[in-house]
Order: structure tokens, then sequence, then C-alpha cells
């Protein structure tokens, strides 16, 4: 039964990060076929973003007076909805609060399944959120393929979103089977204490420095990665690939980031995984080549995707099973709002006539710096560190 809920929650993690790449490749159909200005189709992909960022503390409290079980279920519905709302938008208005409602239904999913998978796999915490995200990752390299195939070869890109409706409501309905048939409910009742993560701020803020950095950096550099490989007088078409190549390259970093954050201490892990990322960004500013670009994509796509599932199992395994959703979702919600920002930063010092190479550069020596501060901290035993609880709370069931 375990398994069938967790083979379930990967095709509805599937879909739900389906759901938020698509929009971006269809934004060429919706000026066209809606008559949108750039500017304002621009808003529709922004608007997924910010809705995955904003419900995340506020599910972290509902997660303290409702199961997580019907909360994950709940995002299901939500995502089957949004995904419907979407097929039928005529107007502007109307595909952003499709956008959004995608995003908001994802938000929400994420904070609730997350630490829902970690109950349920306790001593295989990191393997696990590790498949999990896998799954997640191949909807990200599959869904611009898909929308462009909805396009060219059924011409119209609302059958992609009322495929993806029909396909989130039969895996909600499935989700809703499995945890029927289950004899009990995955952990104790809800914890309705949602000051968890206040008492428990220096886990918290350890999982920010260890995450959140290299997030906003790579929030910069995906979104400009065409325009300054460009710039690089790559053209266009191999500029496109290489950034594909870059979240290919996640696929195996999620299935190998969670096998490892299960045998490695987490903390050294991924201060190793900050530094190489640094070292990705700092060789994308010194190679031109086709050659040297691609390997160094490569790299940059592997690190930075084996930090989530990294990043997940320490908090997952640092934070007392009490309250343990809710501070997830604290710390959810706040590196994705602090990492949201890195595309705007990168942009205003385009604006201010700085390259793309200087800035990289500069964000990229800044990781470095954060993380040989957490590096220090670490050796000085200031860094939480997981298995850590009162015997008080380690004996309660999870949350």
């Amino acid at each position: 039964m375990t398994r069938r809920l967790f083979g379930t929650l990967c095709g509805l993690v599937f879909l739900v990060n389906f759901g938020r790449v698509a929009f971006a490749p269809l934004v060429p159909e919706f000026q066209q076929t809606l008559g949108l200005s750039p500017a304002a189709v621009g808003s529709v992909t922004t608007l997924v973003w910010v809705g995955t960022a904003v419900p995340r503390i506020p599910v972290g409290y509902l997660l303290t007076r409702v199961r997580r079980e019907r909360v994950v279920v709940g995002t299901g519905v939500a995502l089957t909805l949004a995904a419907a709302f979407t097929a039928t938008a005529d107007s502007l208005l109307a595909l952003q609060a499709g956008s959004l409602a995608v995003g908001l239904a994802g938000g929400g999913y994420f904070v609730t399944a997350v630490p829902l998978i970690g109950a349920l796999y306790p001593g295989q915490t990191g393997r696990m959120v590790g498949i999990h995200g896998t799954a997640s990752q191949v909807a990200a390299v599959v869904a611009p393929t898909a929308a462009l195939y909805a396009v060219a070869q059924l011409g119209d890109w609302r059958l992609l979103f009322w495929t993806m409706a029909a396909a989130a409501a039969a895996t909600t309905l499935g989700l809703l089977v499995v945890f029927r048939s289950r004899e009990e409910p995955v952990g104790a009742a809800p914890q309705r204490d949602f000051g968890v993560a206040v008492r428990r701020w220096r886990i918290v803020l350890a999982g920010l420095g260890l995450v959140v950095a290299a997030g906003f950096v790579w929030q910069g550099t995906f979104n400009f990665y065409v325009s300054y490989l460009l710039s690089k007088e790559i053209p266009a078409s191999t500029a496109n690939g290489l950034l594909t190549l870059t979240f290919a390259f996640g696929i195996p970093a999620f299935w190998v980031s969670g096998r490892l954050a299960d045998r490695l201490p987490n903390v050294p892990l991924l201060l190793g995984i900050n530094t190489a990322f640094v070292v990705g960004i700092l060789g994308l500013t010194l190679v031109d080549s086709v050659l040297g670009v691609a390997v160094v994509s490569a790299l940059l796509g592997f690190a930075v995707h084996m930090l989530f599932p990294a990043v997940d199992t320490y908090m997952l395994s640092t934070l007392p099973p009490t309250g343990r959703a809710s501070a997830y979702a604290v710390f959810s919600g706040s590196a994705l709002l602090l990492e949201a920002s890195g595309s705007g930063v990168v942009g205003a010092l385009r604006e201010y006539g700085v390259p793309f190479a200087v800035a990289y550069q500069w964000l990229g020596l800044g990781v470095g710096v954060l993380t040989a501060a957490v590096a220090l901290l670490y050796l000085a035993g200031r860094v939480p560190t997981p298995g850590g609880w009162p015997e008080s709370e380690a004996v309660v069931g999870d949350d």
C-alpha cells in the first residue's frame, strides 16, 4: 500500500511541475491567439511561480489543523480545476488567473507531500525524496516538447491543459482511493502548534543558508541562459539545446543526491554541492566554445538539482517530528520567496550596464563566501545536525 501511495504521489508531482513549466514554451501561442503584448504575456509566466511561493506558509498553518492526506488530495483537486480553467481562458485576465491557480496548487502540493514522504520512509528519506524529485524533473524536461507538439500537431494549446486536467483528476482519484484503503492514517493527528519554526529558528536559518544563495543565483541564471549564450555568439537553437541539457542533467542529479543524502552527513554534502555550483557558475563565465559551455552546463545543472533533495532530507531529518510539516512549510516558503528575486537582480544589473559575465562572477563569489561562512560555523559546531531532538519530542509520532 505504501508503494502504491508513493507511486501515485510521483504521478501527481509530475503533473504539478508539468503545469508550472508548460506556460513558458507557449508564450508565442498566447500572444497570437489572445493578441497579447510581450509584457502582458510575461506576467502570465511570472504569476505561475509567484503562485508556487505564496501558499507555502499558509498551507503550513493549515497542516496544524487538517490531516495532510486531506490537504494533498485537495491540492490535486485544485490542480485539476486550475488546468481546466486555463484551458478555457479567452482573455489576459483569465490566463493570468489560470497560471496563478496552477502555481498555487503546486506550492501547496510540495509543502504537503515532501514531509508526507518523510513520514512514509523515515529510514530512506533521501532516496525517496530523490525519486520523487526525479519524477518532477522529468516533467520539466518533457513539458516544452509536449507543449510544442500540442501546437504543431494538434493545433491547439488548450488541449494540453485539458489533457493535464483529466490526468490530474484521475491521479487525485487514485490518491483518494489509496488513502481510504489504508488501515491507519500516515502519522499522528496534526500538531496544533505553529510555533515550531520559531523555536527551531536555527534549523530553518541553517537550511536557508545552505540553499537560498545558490537558488537565488540559479533563478538569475536559467531565466537569462539563452540571452547570455547569444552574447557569446552561440546560435539560438544551440543555446536552447544547452538550456535543455542543463535541465536534463537534473534527472540523474535528483536520483544520485537522494541516495547520497541517506549515506553521507547532510551538511558536508550540501557544502560540497554548493561548491560545485560555484565552480559551474564561474566556469560558465570563462568558456566560450559550444563544447566548453556544454560541459559547464552539465555540471551546473547536475550541481543545482542535487541541492534540492539534499536540503529537503536535511530539513526533514533535523526538524523534530512534532510540528515538522509546518516548520518545513515555513522554510520552503521563505526559501522560494528569497530565491525568486534572483532574476530581478540580474535584470537590474544588466540595465545598469553590468555585463552578464561580471554579474555572474559577483554572484558566484557571493555564494562561495556564504558557503565558506557556513562551513566555518559547521566546524565550530554551530550548525544543527540531524537527530538532535529532545527525547520527549523524538518519541512522539510524526505530525
